[in-house]
């Protein structure tokens, strides 16, 4: 007799795409159900890709927090898909670029070290940063979509941060009526990736 699943758990013909990302990933402002990680499961079961989605997405987390938490979480859950959506707190905060870059490197070479592939997702900082520091942020993700041959969504919120009707009342956070938005982009470099 097989062995029942484990408790939250999925059954292990079930394969699990992992969410490590911040605010932007973990529906800040509004319920859980509304954000569009809940939106994507609901996206993966309806297009019949039987995919456990595992959202590890913690709000104001920077990449240094998530490349300590990172493997566990790739060790619990062995994802054959990982999505990355980090930065934008360190970019928030002025820290380190090349930090930065290093921590999502590490991450990206965690993930693909347990056989996971990979979409990494920039991060768009408001024009108040200055150009040259915005040139040097974004140019991060693509040098490493590039240097690992990964997946690369420029930006989760490009067209959606510009618009004050689909923002919350910060100017940062998309409101509910953006994550189908937000969703639709994810979708678009996520699909390929299903198989």
């Amino acid at each position: 007799m097989l062995p029942a699943a484990l408790p939250g758990r999925a059954a292990p013909d079930v394969p699990t795409l992992l969410i490590v990302g911040d605010s932007l990933s973990a529906a800040y402002g509004m319920p859980v159900q509304q954000g569009w990680v809940a939106l994507l499961q609901q996206k993966l079961a309806g297009e019949k890709f039987p995919f456990n989605v595992v959202n590890a997405s913690i709000s104001g987390d920077t990449t240094a927090n998530a490349r300590a938490r990172l493997p566990q979480a790739l060790a619990r859950h062995q994802p054959q898909v990982v999505i990355l959506a980090l930065g934008g707190n360190d970019g928030l905060r002025g820290l380190s670029l090349q930090a930065m870059q290093e921590n999502l490197a590490a991450m990206i070479e965690a993930a693909i070290a347990e056989g996971a592939r990979v979409l990494l997702v920039g991060v768009q900082l408001p024009p108040n940063y200055g150009t040259q520091y915005t040139a040097k942020f974004q140019a991060i993700y693509r040098e490493l979509a590039q240097h690992y041959d990964i997946a690369l969504l420029p930006s989760l919120v490009d067209g959606i941060g510009t618009d004050s009707s689909l923002m919350q009342a910060d100017g940062i956070h998309p409101k509910p009526e953006a994550q189908p938005l937000m969703l639709a982009r994810v979708w678009h470099h996520l699909r390929p990736l299903l198989h």
